[in-house]
């Protein structure tokens, strides 16, 4: 896998990852013009270190590494993008490159991030401020048996802020929210 495979995979992936956010009553949501929703960074899954290291050589040519934690015993790269990806009305110019840590069923684009307005510092201020959202979240979970949900707050070693995040996956694909943003929390490591 390149960079020109995820070119090439992300129309598609753009346009399951829409669809997906509808079905959430999530897109609805997101407006440039207020700060209800907005889409954080997209993540990518590979299954080897070779393709890992080659995606991030190119990425670096088209970006530049804020991070490079090592999380759950494995390096997890954001690249800042010199020119953001369109996704929809979203502008996203921070990719995750995490290596990998297991075999995928694919490989390329896996999900997006979301941030809920909120400030959320706790997994149930971030489950109040995802029904502010959209108050139907749980009748519409209830009723599709096909969205997984995971639950998680990860951290790395010295980041001070609290990043409470819900994984919705459907299939191959995968949103997730939480309540700050990339760049603040890379940023809330250095200050650590």
């Amino acid at each position: 896998m390149q960079y020109q495979d995820l070119t090439q995979q992300w129309p598609a992936f753009s346009k399951a990852i829409l669809a997906f956010s509808h079905t959430l009553g999530l897109l609805e949501q997101s407006n440039l013009k207020t700060d209800a929703l907005w889409c954080d960074h997209v993540a990518l899954r590979v299954n080897d270190i070779a393709t890992a290291e080659s995606l991030l050589a190119e990425f670096t040519q088209r970006g530049q590494v804020i991070s490079d934690s090592i999380i759950n015993g494995r390096p997890i790269y954001i690249i800042v993008l010199d020119e953001p990806l369109t996704l929809g009305d979203w502008q996203i110019d921070c990719v995750e490159l995490p290596f990998p840590a297991k075999h995928y069923p694919q490989q390329g684009w896996e999900h997006i991030e979301l941030v809920l307005p909120g400030n959320a510092t706790n997994m149930a201020e971030l489950e109040l401020a995802l029904r502010l959202i959209n108050p139907d979240i749980d009748a519409l979970l209830a009723n599709d048996g096909s969205i997984k949900i995971k639950r998680s707050a990860p951290q790395v070693e010295g980041e001070t802020l609290a990043n409470p995040t819900i994984a919705f996956k459907q299939g191959d694909i995968c949103i997730k929210v939480h309540s700050e943003g990339i760049k603040a929390v890379v940023a809330s490591e250095s200050t650590a």
